[in-house]
């Protein structure tokens, strides 16, 4: 008798994950569809001006390999990084309202930002915000 408590038990365990499963399937099959149904609908017919590559409007000239520099890069990171910290500044403030989490709540904003601004110190020492 208890044996076949245990495989119930199992069954209704696993019977979760069959629907995950299902969804998953219906989801790849969904997609398949889509995709199948694009490539039968579309007109094909392929010209030279069809096949070049397009980047703004501008006629490709040249090599296709640029080198680009990785202070863009840099300087993209970098505002990720703050945009990123400063989403951290919501919810601080509106816990800071709450009774009794003001003067915790208030030095852990401090710590937060003082972290902020010794990594942004760093980078200005490196010399990463240069623009040259």
């Amino acid at each position: 008798m208890p044996e076949e408590t245990v495989v119930v038990h199992a069954a209704d365990y696993f019977q979760g994950y069959g629907v995950v499963g299902l969804l998953a399937v219906l989801g790849v099959l969904f997609v398949a569809v889509a995709f199948g149904a694009g490539r039968l609908l579309r007109p094909v017919a392929p010209t030279p001006e069809k096949l070049l590559t397009y980047e703004c409007g501008v006629d490709p000239v040249g090599d296709g390999w640029a080198h680009t520099q990785v202070r863009y890069y840099v300087y993209a990171f970098l505002y990720v990084i703050f945009a990123v910290d400063s989403i951290f500044l919501f919810p601080w403030a509106t816990v800071f309202a709450a009774d009794g989490y003001g003067a915790t709540t208030l030095v852990e904003m401090f710590v937060f930002l003082g972290f902020l601004t010794v990594g942004l110190l760093y980078a200005y020492k490196k010399g990463v915000l240069t623009w040259a």
